[in-house]
C-alpha cells in the first residue's frame, strides 16, 4: 500500500514553506555572515522538525507505522552522516574558489535547492527499477562495499583540483565567465556581455558533486527501506538542514579527523545487509556458475541497524575529538 498523491502534494509544499523559511532565518541574502551560534541553534531546529516529521509517521503512517518511524530514523541517520562527509568537501570547494563567508548561504541554498530536485528523480527511478528489478539492490549492496572500502584508502591531501571538474570546462566552454566575484550575483554583465561570476561556478560545482554524491547515500538508504515515501523523505529531510550544519562544522572541521573511516565501516555495513537479504539472487548466481553455496537469508532488524549506525557515527566522531585534543 504506497501514500496517497494528496500526501506527496503536502509533503512538497511543506518542503517548500521550510526551505523559504530557512532562507529567511539566515537574514539578508548577500551581507550575513551566519556565526557558528546561529548555525548551530538551526541546526537543532532542523533536527527538531525532522523528530516531528518522525512522530508523525509513527502516529498516521497508514500501515506497519512503527517499522516506518524506525526505517525513516535509520534512513535519516545514514544521509546525515555521509551528508557530514560532503559538507568538508564544499568547505575545500568555497576556500578554492575564494568564495567569502557571507556568500556561502546563497551558493548553499540554491545547491540544496537543486540537490532536492536531483534526489527526488534519482529516487523515484531507483524505486520503479527496485520494484522491477529487485536484483538491482544486490548490485547496490556490491557498490557500497566498494565505496565503503575506498573511504579507508582517501588521501584528504590528493584532491581533486574542482576547475578540472567536467562540466564546469564544458561550461566554460559555451558561456563566458569571469574570474572577479560580484558579491551575492551569478551573472553580471560587462561590456554588453552577460559573464558567469565565480559564485555560479562553484554553485555548478557543488550541484555535480551532490550527484556523485547521491550515487552513494541513496542506495544506502534502500538497504533500510524499499518503501519510496520513507526513502525520499529521510533523504530531503537530512538535506534540508544542511546549510546550517556547514556553518556548525565548518569551525570545527579539525575535530572530524577519522570521521570517514567511521562513513566507510557504515556504507560496509549498509551493503552487507543488503547483500544479506538477497540471498535467493545470490544462491541463483552461484548455481549458474556451477557452485552449491545455500545461503541463508538473514534480515537485520531495523533498529540494530539504527544503533550501529549511530554508535559508529558516535564513536568515528568522539575518537576524532579526543585524537586531535590531545595533540593540541
Amino acid at each position: 500500500m504506497g501514500m496517497p498523491l494528496w500526501a506527496w502534494i503536502v509533503f512538497y509544499v511543506l518542503v517548500f514553506i521550510m526551505l523559504i523559511a530557512d532562507l529567511k532565518m539566515f537574514g539578508k541574502k548577500g551581507q550575513h555572515e551566519v556565526k557558528v551560534k546561529e548555525a548551530l541553534k538551526m541546526t537543532a531546529v532542523w533536527i527538531g522538525v525532522s523528530l516531528v516529521f518522525c512522530a508523525a509517521i509513527y502516529l498516521w503512517y497508514p500501515h506497519d507505522a512503527h517499522e516506518k518511524a524506525m526505517e525513516f530514523l535509520a534512513g535519516y541517520l545514514i544521509e546525515k552522516s555521509l551528508s557530514m562527509d560532503n559538507l568538508f568537501v564544499f568547505l575545500m570547494l568555497f576556500s578554492f574558489f575564494g568564495i567569502e563567508r557571507k556568500y556561502q548561504h546563497e551558493v548553499l541554498f540554491w545547491g540544496i535547492f537543486g540537490a532536492l530536485v536531483l534526489r527526488s528523480i534519482f529516487i523515484f527511478a531507483g524505486a520503479a527499477m527496485v520494484e522491477r528489478f529487485e536484483w538491482i539492490l544486490g548490485l547496490f549492496g556490491i557498490f557500497l562495499l566498494y565505496t565503503g572500502a575506498k573511504m579507508f584508502k582517501h588521501d584528504d591531501s590528493q584532491e581533486a583540483d574542482p576547475s578540472k571538474n567536467i562540466i564546469v570546462r564544458w561550461f566554460k566552454k559555451f558561456f563566458p565567465a569571469t574570474d572577479q566575484l560580484h558579491g551575492e550575483k551569478f551573472f553580471v554583465i560587462e561590456n554588453g556581455k552577460r559573464l558567469a561570476t565565480p559564485l555560479f561556478v562553484t554553485l555548478l560545482v557543488i550541484e555535480t558533486t551532490d550527484v556523485a554524491f547521491a550515487v552513494d547515500s541513496i542506495p544506502a538508504v534502500f538497504s533500510v527501506s524499499r518503501d519510496p515515501f520513507i526513502v525520499l523523505t529521510s533523504n530531503i529531510f537530512a538535506i534540508l538542514g544542511l546549510r546550517a550544519l556547514y556553518f556548525a562544522l565548518a569551525a570545527v572541521a579539525q575535530y572530524f579527523k577519522y570521521l570517514k573511516y567511521g562513513l566507510g565501516i557504515i556504507l560496509i555495513f549498509v551493503g552487507v545487509k543488503m547483500l544479506l537479504a538477497m540471498n535467493e539472487y545470490i544462491n541463483g548466481a552461484a548455481e549458474l556458475l556451477g557452485l552449491q553455496l545455500d545461503m541463508p537469508h538473514i534480515e537485520i532488524p531495523t533498529p540494530w541497524s539504527l544503533a550501529f549506525i549511530f554508535g559508529v557515527l558516535v564513536l568515528s566522531m568522539g575518537a576524532s575529538y579526543l585524537v586531535t585534543k590531545k595533540a593540541e
